[in-house]
């Protein structure tokens, strides 16, 4: 197996197996806050900060979704992008088309995670538990707040389905666009949600010297406690 793949500017092979990133940004203490939703308030707050002053951390909200499609012959993990819109006791909130493929995969198996991937800042947060859906005050409330071009594609697209060109992309936009011409507002899609991960597992990572990485975990009990302990790298 070479360890070469195509890259670089000028087109040259990358040896992608020589390549090194020393992780040396910060650590995480013993010491740190005993509630996980306290100290993922200050890592977001860290995040925001990092992008405010640096720039390179483009969207402290992007958060990696991970579902499981039930539909083939064996289980399919499935992953992507989506935007972390609320986080509170209850969980942690997402807003999708829920007849997209992340939607079907949720129906058919309501336990998910999210990864928030804080590059610049050498730390990701790994977040495992059950789905449920938002109420619909919550999602009506944050569909109000959208741009009015992004409420009009949760319109105009059916997402994860299959589409003839861009052109015919473009004729269904124009097409949700006219139909609300004459609103003042724009109403939720019926297909259109949040759903909410309430956490029962939440990872802290944040990289050190030597591969030596910091790793604690927290892991809810039955009463609703949290436990934590340091992992090994």
């Amino acid at each position: 197996m070479t360890p070469l793949t195509p890259g670089g500017a000028n087109g040259a092979a990358r040896d992608l197996a020589a390549d090194r990133t020393d992780y040396l940004a910060g650590s995480l203490a013993d010491e740190a806050p005993a509630d996980p939703l306290a100290l993922f308030d200050a890592w977001m707050q860290d995040a925001f900060a990092r992008r405010e002053e640096h720039g390179d951390l483009p969207d402290p909200t992007a958060v990696v979704l991970a579902t499981v499609d039930l539909t083939g012959p064996a289980p399919r993990p499935r992953t992507r992008t989506v935007l972390l819109k609320a986080h509170d006791a209850d969980g942690f909130v997402v807003f999708t088309n829920k007849e997209s493929d992340k939607g079907r995969e949720l129906a058919g198996d309501a336990q998910a995670s999210l990864l928030l991937p804080w590059y610049a800042l050498q730390r990701q947060v790994r977040i495992e538990g059950a789905i449920t859906d938002a109420a619909d005050q919550e999602a009506d409330d944050y569909f109000a707040s959208r741009p009015r071009g992004s409420q009009i594609g949760a319109w105009a697209s059916d997402q994860s389905r299959p589409v003839a060109s861009r052109e015919a992309l473009d004729a269904q936009y124009a097409e949700a666009e006219a139909r609300f011409a004459d609103s003042e507002t724009v109403p939720r899609p019926p297909h259109w949600g949040g759903y909410r991960l309430r956490p029962e597992r939440i990872e802290f990572w944040q990289g050190r010297a030597s591969r030596m990485h910091d790793r604690i975990v927290f892991t809810l009990g039955a009463d609703g406690s949290w436990s934590r302990e340091r992992l090994q790298p």
